[in-house]
């Protein structure tokens, strides 16, 4: 079984079951707080720099999600810059092996790299939000509708 170092944003839910899958199906898992990661140019482009620059950000962040930005519309360097200023705007987890890296939790990608034995897999994207396309004003904590996901992290749904 493997030991995973999990770049996460605490209190995601959606990490937390991904976590879950992972040390049910054996595995060790490190994690590291994603947003106080002292991230560089280099050590970010370690995970990403091999994918097509949209696939680099978490669709489930509001400035995405609202049009703010647009991965698609944007180029390398901008994307990196807005990345590393900002690391909630990061797909996440990502996940460090040794020298082996991955970027999301693509379910067969992860059970093809490291394997996810013996437990049940659940159906659809676990990378989602757990919110829905609602988003996190459905927490039912306190009014989140405007807020950004910063404001809001402790109700511990996010």
């Amino acid at each position: 079984m493997a030991t995973i170092t999990f770049y996460e944003k605490p209190g995601c839910k959606g990490n937390l079951r991904q976590k879950t899958l992972l040390a049910a199906a054996g595995h060790t898992v490190q994690a590291k707080n994603l947003k106080t990661e002292a991230w560089t140019a280099d050590k970010l482009l370690a995970f990403l720099g091999k994918l097509p620059v949209a696939d680099w950000f978490n669709r489930a962040a509001p400035a995405i999600k609202t049009g703010e930005i647009v991965p698609e519309k944007l180029g390398f360097e901008d994307a990196l810059h807005l990345l590393l200023a900002n690391p909630l705007l990061i797909r996440r987890p990502l996940l460090e092996i040794g020298n082996e890296r991955q970027v999301g939790f693509d379910i067969a990608a992860v059970d093809a790299w490291i394997g996810l034995k013996n437990i049940e897999l659940p159906e659809g994207n676990i990378e989602a939000c757990v919110h829905g396309p609602e988003g996190h004003g459905n927490c039912g904590s306190h009014a989140h509708a405007h807020a950004d996901e910063e404001d809001h992290a402790s109700c511990g749904t996010h």
